[in-house]
């Protein structure tokens, strides 16, 4: 059977000789490390958005903050840690589990030294460049905030790399199976901007503050990787600088690097012409986007990315030949996707019907008062559209390059972003306008074009991997025994909600919320829900051994 039909491309370095049947390791406890470091950081992420929502609100320097924090953002997404788990770990991970350490060291070494150069070059492009990347991602800002994120990228740009190099010491701790480290280690990170908001949000305020902040940030970006480095240096040798570009391994990881470069850049343009396009809308617009991107990102980043990337190292390392290990494959990834859907499903029943609880409780204080909240919780319900495709997509994205194929992924993301591009244009100017509608309610037309064009994207990822190694699919029953209890949770929730009113968005919000997770919980059980019977075994097993 040839690849195309169906069977796995050999190890980087030619065809393994026979081995004995691999025994195929559960992620499931390692994706509970990703997602406990991911939640972790997350929280303290929450915490932030909540202390900056407090001193900025939605203000002008919010908004030009959050457009000054995307470019850094941009490369280290570039060069981090996505491109890295989609080029490298397969690499490194094969190369372990085949006992070839030398050569996975030697490997790393490389990459780390490439990694070194080529962010160096591009951070100190970037402070003299600017003024010029502001005219990309912000166009529509002017006068005193287009300075002021001038400033803030400058300061905001030598983070860039010390938080590339820490997607390297993630890429060394995914590969050993240590995952909790590097996905809890933002929270350094997070803690240097609340303590710098709370020590200068008391002396200063507007532009000021804003530019604190981004000290702040490149601080927290060292810590991000001081806390990683020594263990990643411990499994992976003592560092030295190494460019050699021959061998089998490194030429695999730089063959497979671009595309998967040019893939993340592809889903950070997505990102960029939303801000782009916000950046013509009103005032408080871009920090919106922003706000309701960060819960966005919570189930993507919690669910999605902790099950795909405790999957990776598994699949990249798995042997076997043909039809073997395209069904060994096939069962993880289903296996996979049922765990993600069983988290997320129920988020997109929040975000569309609970949302304004969710975004009061995580925000509303200080500056940012109910109006904000109604305002981010329309954004975050057209974000609701396309969660699941999201999240699944991950996985589907995961998969091909555990096959060494980073290409694929990076043709559909191309897709994805021309169709976002045309709809989110059309949804946030010419729709609002020919409705009547304030231009600000433009934005929740961004987060909707955004959705459709992701389903679009999983359906081609999910027919080309089809191709490879069969059909893969969730199925309406299981889907419907997830979508119903959401549902049916969700509208008592809501009708807790209109009992307990708005007047106390933290208490509200915990008792909505709370009400919501147990009716679910409870309807899964009833229906036998595999996921949700397996969370119970686990809890009353570990609840065994603390006895």
């Amino acid at each position: 059977m040839t690849a195309a039909e169906g069977s796995l491309p050999p190890p980087p370095d030619g065809p393994a000789p026979p081995a004995a049947p691999r025994v195929p390791r559960s992620s499931a406890r390692n994706a509970a490390l990703v997602a406990a470091g991911i939640f972790l950081s997350r929280i303290i992420g929450f915490v932030r958005e909540r202390v900056f929502a407090h001193y900025l609100g939605n203000s002008a320097a919010a908004d030009a903050f959050k457009a000054a924090l995307k470019i850094p953002n941009l490369l280290q997404n570039l060069f981090g840690e996505g491109a890295l788990s989609a080029s490298f770990i397969p690499v490194y991970a094969r190369l372990m589990a085949q006992g070839e350490e030398e050569e996975a060291r030697r490997v790393a070494r490389v990459v780390a030294t490439v990694l070194a150069v080529l962010t160096t070059v591009v951070v100190a492009f970037g402070v003299l460049a600017t003024p010029f990347l502001i005219d990309l991602i912000a166009p529509g800002f002017e006068g005193e905030k287009r300075l002021a994120t001038i400033r803030m990228v400058r300061i905001l740009f030598p983070g860039v790399g010390l938080l590339v190099l820490s997607a390297w010491c993630l890429g060394i701790l995914n590969s050993h199976r240590k995952f909790f480290l590097p996905y809890a280690a933002p929270v350094v990170w997070n803690g240097a901007m609340i303590a710098a908001l709370v020590w200068f949000g008391a002396r200063s305020k507007g532009y000021d503050l804003a530019v604190w902040i981004s000290w702040a940030a490149v601080a927290g970006s060292f810590l991000q990787l001081a806390v990683q480095l020594p263990t990643a240096l411990r499994l992976a040798g003592r560092f030295r600088p190494e460019w050699e570009l021959t061998s089998h391994g490194v030429k695999t990881v730089l063959s497979n690097f671009l595309p998967s470069v040019g893939s993340r850049g592809v889903n950070q343009v997505s990102s960029y012409i939303d801000q782009i396009l916000a950046s013509f809308l009103p005032t408080g617009a871009v920090a919106a986007l922003a706000y309701a991107q960060t819960l966005w990102f919570l189930p993507v980043s919690l669910f999605g990315m902790s099950i795909s990337s405790a999957e990776l190292p598994e699949m990249a390392s798995g042997a076997g030949t043909g039809e073997e290990a395209a069904r060994a494959l096939r069962e993880r990834l289903v296996q996979a996707l049922r765990r993600v859907a069983f988290f997320v499903v129920p988020t997109v029943a929040v975000f569309a019907v609970l949302g304004d609880s969710l975004v009061a409780f995580v925000f509303q204080t200080g500056k940012f008062g109910r109006s904000d909240v109604e305002y981010v919780w329309a954004v975050l319900a057209g974000s609701a559209v396309g969660l699941l495709a999201s999240t699944l997509g991950r996985l589907y994205a995961s998969t091909f390059w555990a096959l060494h194929d980073t290409r694929t992924p990076l043709r559909f993301a191309v897709v994805r972003v021309l169709l976002t591009t045309a709809l989110g244009w059309l949804l946030a100017f010419p729709v609002p306008r020919a409705l009547g509608l304030d231009p600000k309610w433009g934005l929740p037309g961004l987060t909707v074009s955004a959705g459709i064009a992701g389903w679009l994207e999983m359906a081609l990822l999910r027919r080309a991997l089809a191709r490879r190694i069969g059909h893969t699919t969730l199925g309406p029953h299981a889907l419907a025994h997830l979508a119903i209890p959401a549902l049916g949770a969700a509208l008592v929730g809501f009708g807790v909600k209109l009992a307990v009113g708005i007047a106390h968005p933290v208490a509200g919000g915990t008792l909505v919320l709370g009400t919501f997770c147990a009716v679910y919980g409870a309807a899964t059980l009833a229906l036998k829900v595999p996921e949700a019977l397996a969370l119970v075994r686990k809890a009353r097993e570990k609840a065994g051994r603390t006895r």
